[in-house]
């Protein structure tokens, strides 16, 4: 009897600690620039290895089942994908559907003596071109870990700006589509750390100005573009909450605010997926 109670209560204890450390996970959304949630079956055996197309892919323990979250490249054509999940001695495949999305278009008009962000002339070629490793080297960071928190606040106390996905066309020239999400907010206003990371790169960019790094474990980083500021330092760790600087208008705006990108296997992804739920509550 005293044993079957004392089981209960291990039984009981287990419960309660998976519910404690459950934490909510992006939208599914398996969309061109999107997040495949996949399950992968119940978390009885270590966690398995997943790559698509050749990227490690993060897995989660999702409340007692391994659960990936593969980012979808914006170019992605609507149709079957596969993960390859590594289990042990066990390879296997397994599929998933990619389906159709339209992004609108956007025409930006940048104002005068920004035309040099439509067509740099040399000297910023360059400097384009000497950046371009550094942030290859950021954006290629994978920490394998199995903290990864996924319930992301809001960085900014804003409004909503531009969102995620735009084909852009700026003075008429078509450009990359928008790689993140826009909150609007006063010159000034500080942004937070969403959860919990680490800080990889900090800088000041020809497009993004004045930028911050986040990587939150297993290849989920996050980037905060056109800061006034910055407040941490490269190798800090930070907490949900902590200031990484203040909005500004550097780089290539048209005005002050913050564009938050979201990376997953080295894809950007739309982050509203991961903020959703605290968007709907704040708006």
């Amino acid at each position: 009897m005293a044993s079957a109670w004392f089981r209960l209560l291990l039984t009981g204890a287990v419960i309660f600690c998976t519910i404690a450390t459950a934490r909510p996970l992006p939208v599914h959304a398996p969309v061109p620039g999107g997040i495949a949630v996949i399950d992968l079956g119940a978390a009885r055996q270590p966690r398995p290895k997943v790559a698509y197309q050749g990227r490690p892919v993060l897995v989660t323990d999702n409340e007692g089942r391994w659960t990936a979250l593969v980012g979808i490249p914006l170019n992605t054509e609507p149709g079957l994908q596969s993960i390859e999940m590594v289990q042990g001695n066990r390879t296997m495949r397994l599929p998933f559907r990619v389906e159709p999305k339209e992004y609108p278009a956007q025409y930006i008009e940048l104002p005068k003596g920004k035309e040099r962000y439509v067509t740099p002339p040399p000297e910023d070629l360059a400097r384009i071109e000497r950046e371009s490793p550094v942030l290859d080297r950021i954006l290629a960071v994978w920490r394998d870990t199995d903290q990864v928190d996924t319930d992301f606040h809001l960085p900014v106390d804003g409004s909503l700006g531009s969102p995620f996905g735009l084909r852009r066309y700026f003075n008429g020239e078509p450009r990359n589509p928008h790689s993140g999400l826009d909150l609007v907010a006063p010159k000034g206003t500080p942004v937070k750390a969403p959860a919990p990371a680490k800080v990889i790169g900090t800088g000041d960019f020809f497009y993004t100005g004045k930028a911050v790094f986040l990587d939150h474990g297993q290849g989920l980083l996050s980037g905060y573009f056109h800061l006034d500021s910055i407040a941490v330092k490269p190798g800090q760790w930070v907490k949900r909450g902590d200031i990484l600087g203040t909005v500004g208008a550097t780089g290539r705006v048209t005005g002050p605010h913050l564009h938050m990108n979201v990376y997953l296997n080295g894809t950007k992804v739309d982050p509203e997926l991961f903020l959703r739920r605290h968007l709907q509550a704040a708006h």
